[in-house]
């Protein structure tokens, strides 16, 4: 294991920014990655921990040490009739295990393809698309704690899973490293195509039956015609989160905006599409210099070259102003600023 210093971390983000750690390390198993934390030299170090980098925003250096899981495996635990327990390592890339699991015909993360990211940074953020989320199919989380570097099994409850949140983001943030996820997958899927984008994909694609793999090839095509590919133009897909407002609001905003959508999650709120709301503001397709709007999709913040990492703070917090004082709703982020 090589430790580097003045690092640079521009590859190790999808915006594509720069920024320079004091010091980097990519650990490639639980061991090294032990080692690393109770070292006497480092253990009293600040550390920052950087998996793909798709949810992060870079605002300045890192003056820490960058630690970057790069723990690979997908390890079959144990299976019945019904269904497949699988550990996966937290380096690898969260769109190749999808893939893995499709081409076994294991359901339950095919409406997950192509989010950017790797297997560990997936639990922390609760990733979700299409009416899936994470929490749906993990049993547990494998994380080492920062301070004394050791591991730790966290159940899925222990997990305390919310809309784009976890224990990882609240309580414990910044006092665990992700080394491992295990799944439980179906081998028997069940198809969820209640999102009508993917009806009328796969209706697109001629598919009355879907498979898993059907589904998650319009899940795919999806993606790609709505949100840019990070490799050519600099962004972390949905910058901010769809925010749950209580009915009686939602009604009042109806009334006063009779095309506003919604969709209920509970009985009292309503969750409003946060592209929409900042679309109807003004901002889709707004450029300002290197950074902007993408024009396709209001909900991602891009970075076409060259951009700086506070410019898109400020067009967020300009966005989220803009937002506030035309619905009275405060957009949060879904990217960490760092």
């Amino acid at each position: 294991m090589q430790i580097q210093s003045n690092f640079s971390l521009r590859h190790f983000n999808t915006f594509g920014l720069e920024s320079v750690a004091s010091f980097f390390a990519e650990v490639s198993s639980v061991e090294e990655l032990t080692e690393i934390l109770v070292d006497p030299v480092w253990r009293q170090s600040s550390k920052f921990i950087l998996g793909g980098g798709s949810n992060v925003l870079f605002t300045q250096n890192v003056d820490a040490l960058v630690i970057h899981p790069a723990i690979k495996g997908i390890d079959k635990i144990n299976e019945d009739e019904h269904s497949i327990r699988l550990k996966v390592g937290a380096g690898e890339s969260w769109h190749d295990f999808v893939m893995h699991c499709v081409e076994h015909n294991y359901g339950g993360v095919e409406n997950l393809s192509l989010i950017p990211g790797t297997v560990g940074a997936a639990p922390m953020q609760n990733i979700g698309a299409y009416g899936v989320e994470i929490k749906d199919v993990v049993e547990s989380v494998e994380a080492v704690s920062i301070s004394e570097g050791r591991k730790r099994i966290f159940s899925n409850a222990e997990c305390e899973f919310g809309y784009r949140e976890s224990i990882f983001k609240k309580a414990l943030k910044n006092q665990y490293v992700v080394t491992g996820v295990t799944f439980v997958l179906n081998k028997k899927p069940v198809i969820n195509i209640g999102y009508g984008d993917v009806q009328k994909t796969l209706a697109e694609m001629n598919v009355s039956e879907p498979t898993i793999k059907d589904v998650s090839q319009a899940v795919i095509a999806i993606r790609r015609s709505k949100l840019p590919d990070p490799a050519q133009i600099g962004n972390a897909g949905s910058f901010f989160k769809n925010p749950e407002i209580p009915l009686e609001q939602y009604n009042s905003l109806k009334n006063a905006f009779p095309d506003m959508p919604g969709y209920p999650v509970s009985e009292t709120m309503i969750k409003v599409p946060a592209g929409w709301l900042i679309e109807q503001a003004g901002w889709k397709g707004y450029r300002q210099g290197a950074i902007g709007v993408h024009e396709k999709q209001a909900l991602v913040l891009v970075n076409y070259g060259g951009g700086n990492g506070n410019d898109i703070r400020e067009l967020a917090s300009t966005i989220q102003g803009s937002v506030e004082v035309k619905y009275g709703i405060r957009l949060t982020p879904e990217v960490n600023f760092v």
